[in-house]
């Protein structure tokens, strides 16, 4: 199975899968480095639509609620000692809504940390519902600039059966960045597996055994497509 997302997040899907019986080729296709992160005023919650975001926040701002986009975020925001952490179990439309249900506009703003060029729609959808919300970049993303080794050679050996994807701008890296290394055709025998349905949008230019896309966009529903 070949992992494509960035670490620390490749290491944890690789446990996943060894407990699945599968084994993992770790090829991270992204970089990310944390920014530095200031807000101010009065905050009533965070924001985090990646578990990306969680170290740029300070540890002053780590005792409010902290809402997350899912429950491998939440579960990551509590092991990092994030005192109050709730999950919205979904994608950024569930996070707006969970942040509808247990927060008063009244109350103070809200932050939204994510990565840069991300969250717009997200921060546009709480300020329709009349939350203020201060809109942070807490980490940057970079892409590799050749498709890691590991996965070109398990590619040209035929090793593969799938491929897991949980970004868009993940599966954009690997089509741009797979026929420099080895002939498209060689994932004729993969599955791609995709965590939404914009994920398995960007992968339709190469010719995959086929795309399978989760009904839920977390990882154990993407770990059920498993061929």
């Amino acid at each position: 199975m070949l992992v494509t997302r960035p670490e620390p997040g490749a290491q944890a899907t690789a446990a996943r899968l060894a407990v699945l019986g599968r084994t993992a080729v770790i090829a991270p296709l992204l970089t990310v480095r944390p920014r530095p992160l200031a807000a101010a005023g009065r905050l009533q919650a965070v924001l985090v639509t990646s578990g990306n975001a969680l170290p740029a926040i300070p540890p002053p701002l780590r005792a409010l609620p902290l809402l997350a986009v899912g429950d491998a975020t939440a579960a990551r925001a509590a092991a990092a000692g994030f005192g109050v952490v709730h999950s919205a179990a979904g994608d950024a439309v569930a996070l707006a809504a969970l942040a509808c249900r247990l927060c008063r506009p009244e109350a103070g703003a809200l932050l939204l940390a994510g990565g840069a060029g991300q969250g717009g729609p997200l921060a546009a959808a709480l300020r329709a519902a009349g939350f203020r919300v201060q809109r942070r970049v807490a980490y940057a993303t970079r892409p590799a600039a050749a498709l890691p080794a590991a996965a070109a050679a398990a590619l040209r050996d035929g090793e593969l059966t799938a491929a897991l994807f949980f970004s868009a701008i993940t599966a954009r890296v690997f089509v741009t960045l797979l026929p420099q290394a080895v002939a498209p055709d060689a994932l004729q025998k993969v599955t791609a597996l995709a965590l939404s349905d914009a994920v398995g949008r960007a992968l339709r230019p190469l010719p995959w055994r086929a795309i399978r896309v989760a009904s839920h966009p977390t990882q154990d529903e993407l770990l059920t497509l498993l061929p």
